[in-house]
């Protein structure tokens, strides 16, 4: 499988210029450039910026462009510590991954549908220029299966604005279910060989988010272990999560996850990404901070063993605070 050269192992800074108040202090204080010299440090390549469109236009579809000093800093920091960086769109007008959020009708506005366009060429021409170390990537999460053509539609349209600008960037792109593995095989055909597959995993999800305040079916004092059985992982999915554990069928229902597991799951992504010649990238992924410490090591040590073994490119979930900090031992 092609390789996502320069993307290999990244963090995300989740937190900062998206999924926040969007205040001045906020963006000044959250991340500074001794960070992005840490993040070097830790031995990672390559950060991902999560952006709302709140930094840069409103809700009136103008792009007053206030903020776009931010990713300039970013871009610039990430260059002076050797470092790349996914450009990633994580809210639009009309649309969040976030139903809490309440943001909708991106997919039936064309008025919305327009403005993301706007959006992208405004960003592609500020910043095509970088296609050396820099990725965009057009938007983070849709939801719903039923976005899946309209989605194809708009990214296909969205990437032929981008390229008039940004001839040679690479361009993530994702799809329904929050990035799921499943939508891989849905999403348009690469549109050049520029074009990079984007999914997430927070995979078995009632160990990676135990605990988790924003579930409503989740009991916030449930602790888990992550080598539980897969049995037992089925029942409590039905408890806490109020749905069928998936991804362990033909193995042992006695045994527990490990690297096999992690096999199966991505498997489907990686047939699709080589059946299309196109780079695959894991954007998120990671462990609740409630989490067993010796848990998380394990857990983390059998996914990052299964994207080596085909050169699936990654950041993780997520530098600092957000509910998910990485120890720098991860």
């Amino acid at each position: 499988m092609r390789p996502f050269t320069g993307f290999e192992k990244g963090i995300n800074f989740g937190g900062w210029l998206s999924q926040c108040d969007h205040t001045k202090e906020r963006y000044d204080t959250f991340i500074k450039a001794e960070d992005f010299a840490e993040v070097k440090n830790r031995g990672y390549d390559h950060v991902r910026v999560p952006v709302d469109y709140e930094l840069f236009a409103n809700d009136d579809l103008e792009f007053h462009g206030n903020g776009l000093s931010y990713i300039d800093f970013a871009i610039e920091e990430c260059k002076k510590n050797g470092l790349h960086m996914v450009l990633d769109l994580h809210r639009t007008v009309g649309f969040s991954f976030d139903p809490g959020h309440n943001k909708e009708g991106f997919f039936e506005s064309e008025a919305y549908q327009n403005f993301f366009y706007v959006i992208w060429e405004k960003l592609s021409e500020r910043y095509g220029k970088y296609s050396d170390m820099l990725a965009f990537e057009m938007l983070n999460e849709v939801t719903k299966k039923e976005y899946c053509e309209p989605w194809n539609r708009i990214s296909t349209e969205c990437i032929k604005r981008i390229r008039k600008n940004a001839p040679d960037t690479w361009i993530l792109l994702g799809g329904y279910y929050n990035n799921s593995i499943e939508a891989l095989k849905d999403l348009a055909l690469p549109y050049d060989d520029k074009i990079v597959y984007n999914f997430h995993c927070y995979e078995p999800l009632l160990f990676t988010h135990q605990g988790a305040y924003w579930i409503a079916s989740m009991d916030t004092s449930f602790r888990f272990h992550y080598k539980s059985s897969f049995r037992t992982y089925e029942e409590l999915s039905h408890k806490q999560l109020c749905q069928a554990f998936s991804g362990f069928e033909e193995l042992d229902p006695n045994q527990c996850p490990d690297e096999r597991y992690f096999e199966r799951l991505v498997s489907e992504a990686v047939r699709v990404a080589e059946e299309r010649n196109v780079p695959l990238y894991c954007g998120e992924y990671g462990v609740i901070d409630l989490a067993d410490r010796n848990d998380a090591k394990e857990w983390f040590h059998d996914f990052h063993a299964v994207m080596d073994k085909y050169s699936v490119g990654r950041a993780v979930w997520t530098y600092k605070e957000m509910d998910f900090e990485v120890a720098k031992d991860l």
